[in-house]
């Protein structure tokens, strides 16, 4: 059984989102979760709540076996950006990317 948990404008960058991801994929979730607790990356802690929501997931709405579940597949695209303004000297102004992104995480309780 797969199951899906999904993270939408998460405040973080597809790239380093995806270097947390690369991280995780593959893993049992127990390891993932020791793995995701001691990392200290901002986009860790998002990655460690998602992970635990698809746990839960798992085990309340389809009664899998969490000992036996494992994270498949961790997809990091990006999603819309946030412009910003801040001001510089002689009247310029420079613009501010604030970058977001989409998770999708997936576990499931097959090889």
């Amino acid at each position: 059984m797969e199951v899906t948990a999904t993270l939408r404008n998460a405040p973080l960058s597809a790239q380093k989102g995806r270097l947390i991801a690369d991280m995780i994929r593959r893993m049992d979730v127990f390891n993932a979760l020791n793995t995701l607790k001691f990392t200290p990356k901002k986009g860790a802690a998002l990655m460690f709540k998602l992970l635990e929501s698809a746990v839960a997931n798992a085990e309340n709405n389809h009664g899998v076996d969490i000992d036996e579940l494992k994270v498949g597949m961790v997809c990091v695209d990006e999603a819309p950006t946030l412009k910003r303004i801040r001001a510089r000297a002689k009247g310029r102004a420079n613009r501010i990317s604030k970058r977001t992104c989409h998770i999708i995480l997936k576990v499931s309780d097959e090889e």
